[in-house]
């Protein structure tokens, strides 16, 4: 009997779980009407030379550099939002310059996600020693909390980094080795845009800073370790602050050019307009703001869309709506990462279980197969729009995730985007649907573990799918 009430308390502490988490979600809200009336495509456009100039990265290593001499160069204020922040090595390295800005002076803000923090920061001695610090404050989105699933599917998906008013980062990188550096260990690829504005007031580094200022404002946001006495007498946390400085010294003697003062205006070329694409930032499921920007944005396409996104899962108005934007003017095309090559499970089950319905919208769909899972999301669009942040043409991406996307007008970076973007192409193939496709999966040559995982995801996407 004993044992008969534990199961049963168990299956409910599952039930409440379960129902809890998924049904908020189970229904995707439309863009509303007010939305549409002031979307006006013609904003993201610009005329003569703007006030901010531009550069698009690839490499993780650039990206890693480029992040420690916009935090050396900070004067006032950094503020940086992140999916997922690890102390691996490039953690601790972003660390200690952060520390190190923080000692002489300069505000840090930091805003985290909720989950990923629970997993990689709580507890964590060198992230406790960075929040103890005066000039820093650490906010989580969204903390875990079990009691409220459901809360639990809404995301800070955003990745930027900014410094005083000057230069910033947005892109699809999160905040660890696989993205960032140059050490011998797993990576991703990804894309950044380095935006400087060279001193005007219309520049998009505003509008960057309202968004993070507004984020950081709500509710659901709490600040992690503030002012805890016990933080400063750990063991470890002693430790971790001696480590964070010999990092920092050891990356001075390491990497000088990190530390060198640039001209921005040298390294970047100029733009018409930037503008930051951005959705609703409350808990729950959100309107598809994001996703209808970006349609209407390719629908005014005369020649080619090309896409990069690591996954594609779509609900009925997502098919909808690509199926309008291909039935426009342009050649779309859109890259993703093959199944063998996913590195989200979800994504390569449910890619193989959709791809008729993906291709039926008039997509020329190219499959990635390159050495390591591609993770840019990014968009060109004719010869003069280029559109990169942190937007999955997913459903959660759509209606879950907070996201923005940047958007820029100029013909110099969108040449920039396509060349990386057609690089990454000659390891990719047209794709095709085949009947024994899915098998692919489960051969033998695949690890026992992923195979499990794969047959166990196929049984449950079609009641899933919404939150993958």
């Amino acid at each position: 009997m004993k044992s008969r009430y534990i199961i049963a308390l168990v299956l409910l502490v599952l039930g409440y779980l379960l129902i809890g988490g998924t049904a908020p979600y189970r229904k995707n809200p439309e863009v509303s009407e007010e939305y549409k009336e002031n979307f006006a495509e013609k904003d993201f456009y610009g005329t003569g030379e703007g006030p901010d100039r531009a550069k698009v990265i690839i490499d993780n290593g650039e990206a890693l550099k480029e992040r420690i001499r916009l935090i050396d160069q900070a004067q006032e204020r950094i503020v940086l939002s992140t999916f997922s922040f690890a102390a691996d090595t490039s953690g601790k390295q972003m660390l200690a310059a952060l520390k190190a800005a923080a000692d002489r002076g300069v505000r840090i803000q930091i805003l985290a996600d909720g989950f990923n923090s629970w997993i990689n920061m709580e507890g964590n001695p060198y992230f406790i020693d960075l929040a103890k610090h005066d000039n820093v404050q650490i906010k989580i989105y969204n903390r875990v909390n079990l009691l409220l699933p459901w809360k639990g599917m809404s995301r800070l998906h955003d990745k930027c980094i900014v410094a005083d008013d000057k230069v910033y980062l947005v892109g699809g990188r999160n905040t660890f080795d696989y993205f960032l550096g140059d050490q011998e260990s797993y990576k991703n690829y990804d894309t950044d845009v380095l935006v400087y504005n060279t001193g005007g007031t219309e520049s998009s580094v505003y509008e960057v800073l309202d968004y993070f200022d507004s984020l950081w404002e709500l509710d659901c946001c709490k600040l992690w370790h503030e002012n805890n006495p016990f933080d400063c007498w750990q063991p470890s946390v002693k430790r971790a602050e001696k480590e964070l400085e010999q990092i920092y010294a050891a990356m001075k003697e390491e990497h000088p050019d990190w530390f060198e003062k640039v001209s921005y205006e040298s390294i970047t070329v100029p733009t018409k307009k930037v503008s930051l694409l951005s959705g609703q930032t409350r808990l729950y499921a959100k309107e598809p703001q994001v996703f209808y920007g970006l349609c209407r944005l390719m629908e005014e396409a005369k020649e080619n869309v090309t896409i990069h996104t690591p996954y594609v899962i779509l609900d009925e108005n997502m098919y909808q709506s690509l199926q309008e934007v291909c039935a426009g003017e342009a050649e779309v095309f859109l890259m993703t990462n093959s199944a063998a090559n996913n590195g989200n499970p979800f994504g390569a089950v449910d890619y193989l279980l959709h791809k008729e319905e993906i291709l039926a919208t008039g997509l020329q769909i190219l499959e990635y197969e390159g050495e390591r899972s591609y993770h840019s999301k990014c968009i060109a669009i004719d010869n003069h729009l280029s559109l990169i942040g942190s937007f999955n043409m997913d459903m959660k991406s759509a209606y879950q995730d907070t996201e923005t996307m940047l958007v820029v007008d100029s013909e110099e970076l969108n040449r920039q985007l396509r060349a990386a973007m057609e690089y990454y192409q000659k390891s990719a193939h047209p794709a095709t649907v085949a009947e024994d496709e899915m098998e692919l999966l489960f051969a033998p040559e695949v690890p026992i573990g992923r195979r499990v995982q794969s047959r166990i995801i196929k049984v449950l996407d079609p009641y899933l799918r919404f939150l993958l």
